[in-house]
C-alpha cells in the first residue's frame, strides 16, 4: 500500500514538473512572440503617424516669384543723340585753334627807344575762333614779349582805334609812336615785312574792329 501511494505521489510530481515545464515554455514562447509584435509594431511605427492617421501629404510649395526688374531694366538709358536726330555742332566748332603761329602778323604793346633804335615790343600769335556775332576772330597771343627793331622810314598805315578811320591811312613813325606812348599794351595787330638786316621797313594794321 505505502508503494502504491509513493508512486502516486511520484507519478503527480512527475505530472507537475511537466505542467511547470510546459508552462515556462508557454512563458517563453509567449515572451519570444511579444518581442517579435514589439519588433512588428517598431518596424510599422516608422511609417505610421503618431495619432495613426493617414500620413500627411506634402504641401506643394508655391514656385518662387520673379525678381522684380531693376529701374535700369525697365527704362533704357537715353542716348545722347535722340534717334533721328543729328547732332548739331557747337557754334565755332568747325574753327581749328591749333592754327600755327602767323609768320607775319604780331600784336604791337609798346614802344622803346633802347640802345638808341626805334623798338616795338610785340607779341607773336594766331587767330583764334570768332565768337557768334563778332565781327572778326581774336588774334591770340603766345609766347614771351619780343623785340621788333623799326626803320625810321618804314611805311605805315593805320585804322581806328589808331587814327579815326576804318579804312588804311598812312602814318608816320612818330605818330605811331605817339599813341603806343599813350596807349599801352593795347595789342592792336600789324602785319610786317622784313628787310635783309631785319628790320621792319613795312607795317600795316589790321581792321579786328
Amino acid at each position: 500500500m505505502r508503494g502504491h501511494v509513493v508512486r502516486v505521489r511520484s507519478g503527480r510530481r512527475t505530472r507537475g514538473q511537466a505542467a511547470l515545464a510546459a508552462l515556462a515554455l508557454c512563458g517563453t514562447l509567449a515572451l519570444t512572440g511579444c518581442g517579435g509584435d514589439d519588433e512588428d509594431t517598431g518596424t510599422g511605427a516608422a511609417g505610421a503617424s503618431p495619432t495613426g492617421s493617414a500620413p500627411a501629404t506634402a504641401t506643394p510649395s508655391a514656385p518662387a516669384p520673379s525678381p522684380a526688374p531693376s529701374k535700369s531694366a525697365q527704362k533704357p538709358a537715353p542716348s545722347a543723340t535722340p534717334a533721328g536726330k543729328a547732332k548739331t555742332p557747337a557754334p565755332g566748332s568747325t574753327c581749328d585753334h591749333k592754327m600755327p603761329i602767323s609768320p607775319d602778323e604780331i600784336a604791337v604793346n609798346r614802344y622803346t627807344p633802347e640802345g638808341g633804335v626805334h623798338s616795338l615790343i610785340v607779341k607773336h600769335g594766331n587767330w583764334g575762333c570768332a565768337a557768334p556775332g563778332a565781327d572778326a576772330a581774336p588774334f591770340e597771343t603766345v609766347g614771351k614779349e619780343t623785340f621788333l627793331n623799326i626803320a625810321e622810314d618804314a611805311k605805315i598805315t593805320a585804322v581806328t582805334p589808331v587814327i579815326a578811320s576804318t579804312v588804311s591811312q598812312p602814318i608816320t613813325l612818330q605818330q605811331l609812336i605817339d599813341w603806343l606812348i599813350a596807349h599801352p599794351d593795347q595789342g592792336r595787330v600789324f602785319r610786317y615785312h622784313l628787310d635783309g638786316t631785319g628790320v621792319i621797313d613795312s607795317l600795316d594794321q589790321q581792321y579786328t574792329s
